[in-house]
């Protein structure tokens, strides 16, 4: 049936006097076709070449096996997706020396190409077009043959990857210098390096009905909630888009609530981050093509943590994480504060220091507001200048048009220097926080608290607040409190929250997170000095 409409098509061709040298350039994309694959290799190759356009990427290699009947044969792979190496040595030349039987059954052919293709690994029987194709484009290397109707493909996955190297948005003191790529495998087997437990399980499942993004999630079988895990599975499933290009679309699919600054799924790049939430009962998103990992659930004291705190002794992780959220506060709040205490409580400020205020802002035609307004948006053009701009002049520029547009807009009369110092210090806060994620949504809530500022003064600011936190108390991630375990209180799991406890007093993972295998370790592991030997209390006494 399918021989047919081949040759029938082909038929067509010919009484319409066209003759295709290349790609058919008609603007009709052509579909995976819904009929099984036919026993003949002229047909199948045909069908190949129509669906992908005859794209010149797609390489078709036809060949002969046996020695005394040979038989028409065919490889087909995508070059720049596959190891060339793999297809050459590992899988052509063994199929070309080989000595094929005479009469195979298909089942039989599956078995002798699997014996035979012993150098390559992942061999798997195709019997559809909607599977071939996506073996193709995944890189593997479809083996065809004529008079069989259905195909091999055997994994050959290679092509240039981006080199393992340092991340750039988490950088730490202390602590391993590789970050993830944009390839899934070489992600995942930087996990198996770590936790090498055959409890660590990984499922992948494609997701974009045009891209077809491979998508893993990892867990530890036995740590992780089952039903967090179903949730996961869930709402990935649930996605039913054409393209999945980045991490940040998966996010934004399967996060708990859309309408809100704060992110509830975090993201890192760092394999020793994702390993130690997986301890901690957490689930790991993988997608091909982004170094970035999304990790479910995700609470807010999670994004003050930075992963040196753990490598570290814990009185100065302890210090740095309060530091941190110092800074949090400092950057959310140090504009509004301004603006409320020069404009409606300059009895709350000291007299010299209202003096010179006030001398400053003698010049400057603007209520504080539009000055404040002013000068964070110019902070905030030229941060995006830096960002957008070559990395050798982005920062030059970005610390020169700092310097000089503040000097300037002082001495011209617009803003006043206490000014500038504040939105400095606020500037210098929202780049020292740990997650770029939780910064960003500091800086957007901070024009609002001025706003209220302007308008109420502190009690406008204290009402900001109190509306942010009981916000930020609604908020779940994935079926877990966003900000436990502050609330709800879970005395249990205070010690990895505003302070870090000792190492040694780990005892229990986080109880909201895993409600079963709690226990991380046993025993009393505080350190003990040694024993004092019998000399020794000899001279002591």
């Amino acid at each position: 049936m399918l021989f047919q409409w081949g040759m029938g098509r082909q038929k067509k061709q010919i009484n319409d006097g066209v003759k295709q040298e290349g790609p058919d350039h008609s603007g009709e994309a052509a579909d995976v076709p819904q009929e099984p694959m036919s026993a003949e290799l002229a047909v199948n190759l045909d069908i190949i070449r129509q669906t992908t356009g005859q794209s010149s990427d797609v390489v078709i290699r036809r060949f002969s096996l046996g020695q005394e009947r040979q038989i028409k044969a065919a490889i087909v792979f995508v070059d720049g997706l596959v190891d060339d190496k793999h297809v050459y040595e590992f899988l052509l030349t063994p199929l070309l020396e080989a000595s094929f039987p005479l009469s195979l059954t298909e089942k039989e052919w599956f078995q002798w190409i699997e014996q035979k293709l012993a150098a390559v690994g992942g061999v798997k029987h195709v019997v559809d077009w909607e599977h071939l194709f996506l073996e193709l484009f995944s890189g593997e290397t479809i083996i065809l043959l004529d008079g069989v109707p259905s195909a091999v493909s055997a994994s050959t996955k290679g092509g240039q990857y981006r080199a393992i190297e340092e991340p750039q948005t988490q950088i730490a003191v202390r602590g391993p210098r590789e970050g993830f790529t944009e390839s899934l495998r070489a992600n995942t087997a930087m996990i198996r390096r770590r936790i090498k437990n055959p409890n660590l399980w990984l499922e992948t499942m494609q997701i974009g009905t045009v891209t077809q993004t491979d998508v893993a999630i990892m867990y530890i079988k036995g740590i992780a909630n089952d039903e967090v895990i179903e949730e996961v599975r869930a709402r990935l499933r649930r996605i039913d888009t054409d393209s999945v290009l980045e991490s940040g679309y998966i996010e934004q699919l399967i996060e708990d609530q859309t309408f809100t600054t704060f992110p509830t799924i975090y993201h890192t790049e760092r394999p020793d981050v994702v390993a130690a939430n997986l301890l901690e009962g957490r689930i790991a998103i993988f997608i091909d093509g982004t170094p970035f990992i999304l990790i479910v659930p995700a609470l807010f004291i999670q994004f003050f943590q930075a992963i040196e705190d753990y490598y570290a002794r814990f009185d100065i992780a302890t210090a740095l994480r309060f530091l941190r959220v110092l800074i949090f506060f400092l950057s959310l709040v140090a504009p509004a504060i301004y603006i409320a205490a020069t404009t409606f409580h300059q009895e709350m400020i000291p007299t010299q220091l209202v003096i010179a205020i006030a001398a400053q802002r003698e010049a400057v035609p603007f209520p504080g507001f539009v000055e404040a307004l002013m000068m964070e948006v110019t902070f905030e053009i030229l941060r995006e200048a830096g960002i957008r701009l070559p990395r050798a002049v982005g920062q030059a520029v970005s610390i020169v048009g700092a310097l000089v547009i503040g000097q300037a807009a002082v001495e011209a009369g617009f803003v006043s220097s206490a000014m500038v110092i504040v939105v400095s210090i606020t500037a210098i806060a929202s780049f020292a926080t740990p997650s770029f994620a939780i910064a960003i949504s500091a800086r957007l809530i901070r024009f609002g608290l001025m706003f209220l500022a302007a308008m109420f003064g502190f009690y406008g600011i204290m009402m900001g607040l109190l509306v942010m936190i009981l916000h930020l108390c609604s908020l779940r991630s994935f079926g877990v409190p966003y900000m436990s375990p502050l609330a709800p209180f879970t005395p249990s799991n205070m010690g990895d929250t505003l302070f870090r406890i000792p190492t040694w007093m780990y005892r229990e993972r986080p109880r909201l997170i895993n409600q079963k295998n709690i226990i991380r370790q046993s025993g009393d592991q505080k350190p003990q000095p040694p024993a004092p030997t019998r000399r020794e209390k000899e001279d002591g006494s």
